[in-house]
């Protein structure tokens, strides 16, 4: 079972959870950074297409671990440059479970090639 915190006396943050507490899970599954690139190897034009992307390849490695979003016990999100934050949050905020799972935001210089601007870690439980 997962369950989000949101103790009282910790500023109000949306939109995640503070904490995420997994009782009872038999299985962890830890997924390496998903960037916004499709199966057929093609970039998004943009933040709004990269984070469909990732959260796209997020949760095609949740299903094929027979997971859902809800399984999402933490999520690292690795934007390139603050600007960019709104778009990721209306792009990616469908594909994400509410209640939302404990998140940390970064922003870094660059990732891995230069074109992208999102890359989303996450650990799921179940």
């Amino acid at each position: 079972m997962l369950t989000m915190l949101n103790p009282g006396g910790n500023a109000p943050q949306a939109p995640y959870s503070h904490g995420a507490l997994a009782t009872n899970a038999t299985r962890t599954l830890y997924i390496s950074g998903q960037v916004g690139v499709d199966a057929a190897g093609r970039m998004g034009a943009d933040i709004g297409e990269q984070a469909q992307i990732a959260v796209a390849n997020l949760n095609a490695v949740l299903a094929e671990a027979g997971m859902t979003p809800a399984n999402l016990a933490k999520v690292t999100i690795y934007l390139t440059d603050d600007s960019l934050i709104p778009g990721f949050m209306q792009a990616a905020g469908g594909g994400l479970p509410s209640p939302p799972p404990a998140t940390t935001l970064l922003v870094v210089k660059a990732l891995a090639a230069p074109p992208l601007l999102v890359e989303i870690e996450a650990i799921a439980v179940d």
